[in-house]
């Protein structure tokens, strides 16, 4: 079993509260789920108004395989928010 884990390290300098925090993180959350069927949720920040960081995970038996879904993944997020993308970590197990 091979697991791939991505985090993506986000900044929305717009975001003013919790409640628009939420709903930007909903959206990005839903749409990926719906796309990639990946595990994705914000994992570290939550109470930090301008600050997103999202995990993702990907179970597959091929390490390119993993990679491949993960970095898709990153680049879909990356070009489909306005957030500004602050750092990005990969890793294969």
């Amino acid at each position: 079993m091979i697991i791939g884990i991505g985090t993506i390290y986000l900044r929305a300098n717009w975001v003013h509260s919790l409640k628009e925090k939420r709903m930007i993180v909903k959206s990005i959350t839903a749409k990926v789920r719906n796309k990639f069927n990946v595990s994705i949720a914000e994992v570290e920040n939550q109470d930090i108004h301008q600050s997103i960081v999202l995990g993702i995970a990907s179970v597959s038996n091929d390490s390119r395989y993993a990679n491949s879904v993960i970095q898709n993944v990153l680049d879909y997020i990356e070009s489909n928010t306005e957030a500004v993308v602050e750092d990005i970590t990969m890793e294969i197990l």
